[in-house]
Order: C-alpha cells, then sequence, then structure tokens
C-alpha cells in the first residue's frame, strides 16, 4: 500500500495533520447523532433524519480528507480508493458481509438476548414504520457506515499513519491494529459481547482491505452487513 509519493511530506507534518484530520472526523461523525438527539427535530434520530445524517457524514468527511490529503500531497487513490477488479472485491465483500449477517442472525442475536438485546432494542428506536424511514436507515447504514467509515477509519487511517514508520510492515499492522481499537471504541462497547460483535466485523473489514490494497471489497462488506441487519432487524423484531 506505498505510494512513490510518500517521502514527500515529512513524518511529522504526516503525524500532525493526521491526528488533526482523525479528531476532526470523530467531531464531524457524532455532531449530527447530538444535533438531533438533543433537538429532536422532526423526531430525532429517526426517519429522514437519519437520511440527513448519512449525507452530513459523507460530505463533511469527505471534504475533510480530501483537503487532508492535499496538504498530505496524496489523493483518495493513495488510501485505497481503486477501482479495479470491482467485480472480485464486491463478489467477497457480498460473501463476508453475508456470511456474517446469516452467524449473527440465525446463531449469535436469537442465543444472546434477541429483542431483549441493548443493540437490537436500541435500532428499533430508529425505525418509524415507514419506507421512507426504513430505506433513511438503511442510507445511514450504507452510506454513513459503509462507505463513509471505511474511508475514514480504514482507509485513511490505515493508509497515512504508516507512512511515520521506517519499517513498512511495522508501520502497516501497527496502524491496523490501532485503527481496529479506535473503530471498535467508537461503537461505545460495554460488555464482553458487544467487544465481540464489533472486532469480528471489524478485523473482517481490515484484512479485506490489507489483503485486496483496496477500499472497494471492506466497503461492500460492511454496507451489506449493515444494509442486510437493518432490513432483517425490522422484519423480525419490529411491530
Amino acid at each position: 500500500m506505498s505510494g512513490t509519493n510518500q517521502k514527500i511530506v515529512s513524518n511529522t507534518k504526516t503525524l500532525i495533520v493526521f491526528i488533526l484530520t482523525i479528531v476532526f472526523g470523530y467531531a464531524l461523525f457524532i455532531i449530527p447523532d447530538v444535533f438531533f438527539g438533543v433537538t429532536k427535530i422532526n423526531g430525532g434520530k429517526i426517519g429522514i433524519n437519519l437520511f440527513y445524517i448519512a449525507l452530513f457524514q459523507f460530505f463533511s468527511i469527505t471534504t475533510l480528507l480530501y483537503f487532508s490529503l492535499k496538504i498530505l500531497k496524496k489523493d483518495f487513490s493513495y488510501i485505497g480508493l481503486k477501482f479495479v477488479n470491482i467485480k472480485k472485491d464486491i463478489l467477497l465483500g457480498l460473501i463476508f458481509g453475508a456470511s456474517w449477517t446469516i452467524l449473527q442472525f440465525a446463531l449469535i442475536i436469537p442465543n444472546t438476548g434477541g429483542i431483549n438485546r441493548p443493540d437490537i432494542d436500541g435500532m428499533l428506536g430508529m425505525y418509524d414504520g415507514s419506507l421512507i424511514g426504513t430505506l433513511s436507515f438503511i442510507a445511514l447504514g450504507v452510506i454513513g457506515g459503509g462507505i463513509t467509515e471505511e474511508l475514514f477509519n480504514r482507509g485513511y487511517f490505515i493508509n497515512i499513519l504508516k507512512d511515520v514508520f521506517k519499517n513498512s510492515n511495522t508501520g502497516l499492522w501497527f496502524s491496523a491494529i490501532l485503527s481496529i481499537v479506535f473503530f471498535s471504541l467508537g461503537h461505545l462497547p460495554s460488555t464482553s459481547l458487544d467487544w465481540f460483535d464489533i472486532l469480528i466485523p471489524t478485523l473482517m473489514y481490515t484484512l479485506l482491505f490489507i489483503k485486496t490494497k483496496r477500499l472497494t471489497a471492506s466497503i461492500a462488506a460492511h454496507g451489506i452487513y449493515n444494509m442486510t441487519a437493518i432490513i432483517l432487524t425490522y422484519y423480525i423484531y419490529y411491530n
């Protein structure tokens, strides 16, 4: 995942820009959640507002990444946004995303509380029963989660942070592990089950990214899981 221009910018500047981008990025992810959660405008974090959250996260984060990469004299292709072998990547994403969905909804969720699980209860509170509301929830899962989170947490985080290391392999794996930790903590796990539920797919997305050296497979896997989880939760548990 190295590029020919990675030595143009000093390690110190790269690290400073990286830290500032990560801090501002997490703030941008949180802002719409807090806004709708506190103001309760149009019902709060529900219905069409979920679509607005997805759009805000996507456009604000991609804009942030664009300027951050520009300062570092890089572009989106450097962090893995490439569209070669896209059919293969989508197939890989489909296989891994669908496999995790099946494991969760056929085995794990039914045997760990089902509708009484806090995460399922939290998701149920975001449905409004309408088609627009459900599609907006799916948009949040795919656009805000599958696309935006992969660009930020996988592509940018790993490929930029690794540049500050002299040994590329050490940098890659240190950055990958740190990204897994940060991404998992961002989902606020509080129990061993929470950690299991977030660590397994996070490891899967990260390994897909490292293996393919592209974001398309991890985006597909992440988006497919989020989409199917939202649909299945609605049909299985929403009354």
